[in-house]
């Protein structure tokens, strides 16, 4: 049994898959296993891959290349490296990112110590010619930890954590596969069931942004149904494991999901917040981890001004932050 097992999804990275291979091969714990999934990538991703791999040829025995006849998708690519993981910890790492060479050794290191099913880290958004430095709250419990990222002051991101593989196989947890769009939220269930927890205080991990000057997203009818799903079957597992005690921290999660639709310019995208969860809004000013700006907005909304919420977009989210992160 490894130490750590990496899987690496692939699928049309060749700008990055170098970099990223590099860091990964170059860890300072020895003990890993790789596990890079071909997810039918058509460009030239692969033929990279191999020619970094050669400048490993130590790493040679720890490598296992899995491929998809089809594009199947990100959740469905981990899932295909889960079924074939057999260390002791799971980490994920996106095939356009990359790490700092001795993150894995620092994680593992935390969760000997603390003896703990899941460890996480800061991390850094990285832009072109620049880096911006994300720092994630430090919780004692697990269940601290999840209603943390249910209110979204811990990001529930695959790839700055180190899970256990024990709770992937003995909870059957999967990533939702043909659902990409918010299938981080699989973080949640394996925090559900972690007993203990550790938070290393430093950035490992580079979470590349490919257009720094997008600062809203796009979201296309497949992206809605993906994340209507995810967010709709994590909402169904909070309720079915810890019932209504929870009700403040589930609309808490279902205001954060829908919260992008107001970092918008679009009506269609204001109709759609109104659509969502029209129940969480009358929890708007209870719960006290979020922004006043941003519960502010919320009410807004829910009010139907959305006069100041398109002022907000303009003057706030393209406008100033254009300036903060440039």
């Amino acid at each position: 049994m490894a130490k750590v097992s990496v899987i690496i999804p692939i699928f049309g990275v060749e700008r990055f898959i170098s970099r990223c291979t590099h860091s990964l091969l170059a860890q300072s714990l020895q003990d890993i296993e790789y596990i890079f999934v071909d997810d039918a990538s058509t460009d030239g991703s692969m033929s990279i891959l191999s020619t970094v791999i050669a400048e490993f040829p130590q790493r040679a025995s720890q490598i296992k290349i899995l491929t998809h006849e089809r594009n199947k998708g990100l959740p469905a690519a981990r899932n295909t490296g889960l079924s074939v993981a057999t260390g002791e910890y799971i980490f994920h790492c996106d095939g356009d990112d990359f790490v700092e060479t001795d993150m894995l050794e620092n994680l593992y290191e935390a969760a000997v110590l603390h003896n703990a099913d899941a460890v996480w880290c800061d991390y850094y958004l990285s832009y072109e010619n620049s880096e911006r430095y994300m720092k994630q709250p430090c919780y004692e419990t697990s269940v601290k930890a999840l209603k943390g990222m249910l209110c979204g002051r811990m990001k529930y991101n695959v790839w700055n954590k180190l899970v256990s593989r024990r709770l992937y196989v003995d909870f059957h947890i999967q990533f939702p596969s043909g659902y990409a769009m918010g299938e981080d939220m699989t973080m949640m269930k394996l925090f559900s069931h972690a007993e203990r927890v550790a938070y290393v205080p430093k950035a490992f991990y580079h979470y590349v942004q490919w257009n720094a000057g997008a600062m809203t997203r796009e979201f296309t009818p497949q992206h809605l149904a993906a994340l209507e799903h995810n967010t709709g079957e994590i909402l169904s597992f909070m309720k079915e494991r810890y019932g209504s005690d929870w009700n403040q921290d589930i609309y808490s999660f279902c205001m954060l999901m829908k919260w992008p639709f107001l970092i918008s310019n679009k009506k269609s995208m204001y109709e759609l917040w109104r659509q969502w969860f029209p129940e969480a809004n009358a929890y708007i000013w209870q719960d006290k981890q979020v922004s006043w700006r941003i519960r502010f907005i919320e009410w807004c909304a829910s009010k139907g001004w959305f006069g100041i919420v398109w002022l907000h977009y303009w003057i706030v989210i393209r406008w100033l932050y254009s300036i903060i992160y440039k």
